[in-house]
Parts: structure tokens; sequence; C-alpha cells
């Protein structure tokens, strides 16, 4: 099982950029852009409040557990 981060189609559908949700969120760029690309091994549990806070989102929504093939 993998952990996918869905932000580049959250931000996609809300037409938001990755510097506009840094500037929201208080978040550094360089780690919205880290999450954006799936680059992390960890998240930290208040950017994640933060980032459905501003995008009105679950966070079900954000992160999701599928299955490896």
């Amino acid at each position: 099982m993998a952990v996918r981060i869905y932000l580049s189609e959250l931000l996609g559908e809300r037409r938001i950029s990755q510097a506009d949700l840094a500037r929201k969120t208080g978040i550094r760029a360089n780690t919205i852009n880290e999450l954006y690309w799936e680059l992390v091994e960890r998240v930290n549990l208040e950017h994640i409040e933060k980032i459905c806070n501003v995008l009105d989102c679950e966070i079900g929504d954000l992160l999701k557990i599928e299955k490896k093939k």
C-alpha cells in the first residue's frame, strides 16, 4: 500500500497556485512544492490541517491509501 497526496489535483480544481497556497497557509513554498510532487516521506499534521482549511477539504480528499500494483 502507498499513501498518495492529491495536492496537485486539489490545487488544479480550485485554480490555486502553490505560491498562493504557501501565502495563505504560512507554509514554506518549498514544503508545498514537495507535497505537490509527492516527494515527502513524512507530513506535518499542522500543515495538513492548514492546507485542508484553506482548500476547504477533508483529510481524505488530500491523502489516500492506494494498493500497490
